[in-house]
């Protein structure tokens, strides 16, 4: 299709719809109308499977569904029967249901390197609950943060250290320290400096690289021969890298670890997960002071808690996370394929594990660049990819991975024609995307 002629009048319109009531016109600023080229941005209608149509009528391959939540793709049957035998027996009760315990029972089975969990609804809630955690078995107030992931939580320890602290006191902000991901000197430099005052350390354990040798290995060290609590968020990581995340595929066991996204397929559940003598801290079977860990009003709806039950059971049965990595390879391969064909092999790069794609748009000088993120966000929208990353849905099928890459090759070869020019504007039709962290809109 001429994306001249490609128009979303309907999506146009509830954009301008949702603005009007909504601040930022999303509740997750990673799926904000400023993430797309202007005017188009699809308001979706529907999903199943791999695809999603939105309110135009248009039909897209869909990657990075839901943020990464939607792994199976959309209304997977088995996820829906187990939230529909839920429905009809309620949803939330006076005292705990039956379906906390199954569920809890099958996450311990899924990753045995936990012994205790707790589910909320988001991943803020349950990584601000292990910071907690961490403090008050520590005593310390410091909190030390993996500086190079983009993404940890929305409260105030973490939103602070980011372009968009407002609101957050700087006293708060200060307790946030940083160190860089794959370097242990540099860790046990900050540690040394803080001395016995660091209560944890939290990173993603890999993201869209893979740890260096004995990195994750030597974290764990450092952690214990400063008396700081490891902490894994595995939002991302939980189910993509192993069932049991990248603890259980590294080998390396943290104190404490949530999960997150994958685990519900679109359905609102997180986890809190880790030793019993921590995790008890925050029960009524422990003597010392307790510590208000979780308590979450919706955090045990049971259709939220049975998708969660039927998902894990879904990928230990049907080897999601391996037919997740082929998936990724084969589209890993077809699309370097076509940038290097079209002549910008350099400059459309795909990166990370195959499990959770990413790429990376450089500009004539090989620089990252929003502009030219925006012309190849452009050209695939026009060819029916909707991909803000290539992170994969066991949905799709090799039909739809050769579907994407003929429509990355299209990309490509205007690509081509404005590194050729040196200027990307001519293609964009409107301001570029922006970065979701910046202090002014």
């Amino acid at each position: 299709m001429d994306s001249e002629k490609f128009l979303l009048p309907r999506s146009r319109r509830a954009n301008e719809r949702l603005h009007a009531l909504i601040p930022g016109g999303a509740h997750t600023y990673a799926k904000g109308d400023d993430q797309y080229p202007e005017d188009l941005a699809p308001v979706i209608s529907h999903g199943r499977g791999a695809h999603v149509w939105d309110v135009d009528g248009n039909r897209y391959v869909e990657y990075g569904s839901g943020l990464r939540s939607v792994s199976l793709g959309h209304a997977h049957p088995r996820v829906i029967e187990a939230v529909r035998r839920q429905l009809d027996r309620g949803s939330n009760f006076v005292r705990p249901s039956i379906v906390e315990v199954d569920a809890a029972e099958r996450f311990l089975a899924t990753v045995p390197t936990a012994e205790m969990v707790k589910f909320a609804k988001n991943g803020s809630d349950v990584t601000t609950a292990a910071v907690r955690l961490a403090r008050a078995v520590t005593g310390r107030s410091r909190v030390a943060i993996c500086g190079d992931h983009p993404f940890l939580s929305v409260d105030d320890w973490f939103i602070g250290t980011t372009p968009m602290s407002a609101g957050i006191p700087a006293a708060t902000t200060e307790l946030t320290v940083t160190f860089p991901y794959g370097d242990l000197a540099a860790t046990e430099e900050l540690l040394t400096r803080y001395p016995g005052e660091v209560a944890c350390l939290i990173l993603e354990p890999a993201t869209h690289t893979e740890p260096p040798p004995g990195y994750l290995a030597g974290l764990r060290e450092l952690a214990d021969r400063h008396g700081c609590v490891l902490v894994f968020d595995e939002m991302i990581t939980g189910l993509r890298w192993s069932e049991a995340g990248a603890q259980g595929l590294y080998g390396v066991v943290p104190d404490l670890s949530t999960f997150g996204k994958a685990l519900g397929n679109g359905f609102a559940v997180s986890a809190l997960a880790g030793r019993r003598d921590l995790m008890e801290r925050g029960g009524l079977r422990d003597t010392r002071e307790r510590v208000f860990l979780l308590s979450t009003t919706h955090g045990a709806e049971t259709h939220s808690l049975a998708a969660a039950t039927a998902v894990l059971t879904t990928y230990v049965e049907e080897g999601v996370t391996d037919r997740l990595h082929a998936l990724g390879e084969r589209l890993a391969a077809g699309v370097r394929d076509a940038a290097a064909s079209m002549g910008v092999g350099d400059h459309v790069l795909v990166r990370g594990r195959a499990s959770n794609l990413v790429f990376a748009t450089l500009d004539e000088n090989r620089q990252p660049s929003q502009e030219y993120r925006t012309l190849f966000l452009r050209q695939l929208l026009v060819g029916g990819v909707l991909a803000p990353s290539f992170v994969v849905s066991s949905a799709l099928d090799e039909a739809d991975i050769d579907h994407t890459v003929d429509a990355v090759a299209q990309a490509c070869a205007v690509y081509r024609k404005a590194l050729d020019a040196a200027d990307p504007t001519p293609w964009l039709a409107g301001r570029p995307v922006k970065p979701v962290f910046r202090p002014l809109a």
